[in-house]
């Protein structure tokens, strides 16, 4: 069911996970890290968060001009306000997942590039473009268009992984992650906005 209370709950419970998270990193700052803290709940330097969103706004760069240059820009879905909103929230519960609990740490050089690389495929993947589920039905769709915004979606979440792991990031904080993945999405929404994309408010 896709409905604005649906998005709206949904925004909802990404606040109170947010907010669950900016405690654990208020005590980690108080050196009083919780138990069961949720992951990447650390400090960075604001040079890396600002690295972070300069990436991810290149990239949305580059797949707008890409859109162009392969004339496909047409062919992206609409966007309301609200699930832009959604789109932006949604981006801090991906990072908690993926760059949080999905990333594997403690084994190795060649694990954790394994789990860098298999999980931004994951991640690409889950992403409706190359499938889309309409009337109980699973149809895969395969053309210029769904390959070229997987690969982006690809990009950002290897871009997003490489923030998390960097040695400008002894913490392994999410901040960079969340900054830049939410700067993404953002700015998608805005190059929607000038594309005539954007069809309302919910």
């Amino acid at each position: 069911m896709d409905t604005p209370l649906v998005h709206i709950g949904f925004l909802l419970l990404i606040g109170y996970l947010f907010r669950l998270w900016l405690s654990d990193l208020r005590s980690a700052r108080f050196k009083k890290p919780s138990a069961g803290a949720l992951p990447g709940a650390f400090h960075c330097s604001y040079t890396l968060i600002l690295v972070g969103v300069a990436g991810a706004l290149f990239l949305v760069a580059g797949e707008t001009v890409g859109e162009n240059m392969l004339g496909i820009s047409n062919e992206q879905s609409s966007m309301t306000v609200l699930f832009a909103l959604v789109s932006i929230g949604a981006g801090f519960g991906e990072e908690l997942v993926f760059r949080g609990y999905l990333l594997v740490q403690n084994k190795g050089r060649v694990w954790l590039w394994a789990s860098v690389l298999g999980f931004s495929f994951l991640f690409a993947v889950i992403h409706p473009y190359l499938w889309i589920w309409e009337d109980g039905r699973l149809e895969i769709q395969f053309s210029a268009k769904t390959f070229f915004s997987t690969g982006i979606v690809f990009l950002n979440s290897f871009w997003f992984y490489v923030l998390r792991i960097s040695r400008g990031n002894p913490s392994k904080s999410l901040w960079p992650c969340i900054a830049a993945h939410a700067a993404s999405n953002a700015a998608v929404f805005f190059v929607k906005l000038a594309q005539g994309h954007v069809s309302g408010l919910y």
